[in-house]
């Protein structure tokens, strides 16, 4: 990629997922958009249809829309005409059973994230509309899931393997993120607004060739983080607005021992034309980077509120290396 500038490493062109033309609007499978009916039904039916007949586009058109999770897959594009506002249930329960992931650089099986996926090739989150995560029913638990990380830490340093770390409980209190692809390679996220998520926002884990492109952020609860792009490699992030409770972006690779025994760094990450109007930092490394940062290029952004611009954080013993270029 020709960026004008002299660059110790080569930024890598990251190729755009391509989906089939078909088009599955929710409404054809009874869903409802009148702000109260629960739709999470009529989602999976629609995700199982697109799947079944080779990936295509799930449309959410003008209205407000009531759901639990959302599991996407292969070749699948969920994407929000204007005027969607799509609301997530505050009903804890809807998120069970527990799903694989990792949650602030520990792999665990925990509540499903709102909208998730893994394992998946050619998959995107796209349009005009608005997740809205009403995360307020889940910030509390910020309070209260003390004991339970550091069961967690607890557990990564004794190496107990990640499907005996068992969490999803109102008790251990850990709250899932609000996006987040595991092990996926071409996502996009474009165009859309997510507002008030439980924790992080946008959280690709294991991830290669992704895109996000002017989204927007705006979430004031506690670990509200816009972007935390998770032992990736190749990210493009361009044209986007934060203002987050949290860090704007974190670029995180794991934490101690588990970040250690994945060993994935996050790699080759282009951040470009983005305002972060409130934040502890606009662009934060860490504190999560165990395995390790490097090739990173930020230019031409617009910082105009929080705490710091460029904000590297770690501690004693986490770190192993960070490679980055301002």
């Amino acid at each position: 990629m020709n960026t004008g500038f002299d660059l110790p490493f080569e930024l890598p062109n990251i190729p755009e997922p391509v989906f089939p033309k078909r088009i599955f609007n929710i409404r054809d499978y009874g869903a409802t958009p009148d702000g109260r009916t629960l739709n999470t039904k009529a989602f999976r039916m629609a995700v199982a249809d697109c799947q079944a007949q080779g990936g295509g586009s799930i449309r959410v058109p003008e209205g407000d829309w009531l759901t639990g999770p959302i599991h996407l897959r292969s070749n699948i594009r969920l994407h929000l005409e204007r005027g969607a506002l799509m609301r997530f249930s505050t009903c804890f329960e809807d998120y069970l059973p527990v799903v694989f992931t990792r949650w602030e650089g520990v792999e665990c099986y925990n509540y499903s994230p709102l909208i998730y996926a893994i394992d998946c090739e050619n998959v995107a989150v796209t349009g005009e509309g608005t997740f809205d995560g009403q995360g307020q029913a889940w910030w509390h638990w910020k309070q209260l899931q003390h004991p339970a990380a550091k069961e967690l830490y607890h557990a990564q340093y004794n190496g107990i393997p990640a499907e005996k770390r068992i969490f999803g409980s109102e008790e251990k209190a850990l709250r899932p993120q609000f996006l987040q692809t595991i092990r996926c390679r071409n996502v996009l996220f474009e165009g859309v607004t997510f507002i008030n998520g439980p924790m992080w926002t946008m959280h690709p884990v294991y991830c290669e060739n992704v895109i996000i492109r002017d989204v927007t952020v705006i979430t004031t609860g506690p670990n509200g983080d816009g972007l935390n792009p998770d032992s990736c490699r190749n990210v493009l992030v361009e044209g986007c607005n934060f203002d987050t409770g949290d860090d704007c972006i974190a670029i995180n690779s794991g934490m101690n021992e588990d970040g250690w025994r994945v060993g994935v760094p996050c790699e080759y990450i282009h951040i470009r034309n983005c305002t972060m109007s409130e934040g502890h930092g606009a662009i934060s490394i860490g504190s999560g980077m165990s395995g390790g940062v490097r090739n990173l290029y930020a230019h031409d952004c617009i910082v105009t509120g929080g705490d710091q611009g460029i904000r590297i954080k770690s501690m004693r013993g986490r770190g192993i290396k960070v490679q980055c270029r301002p």
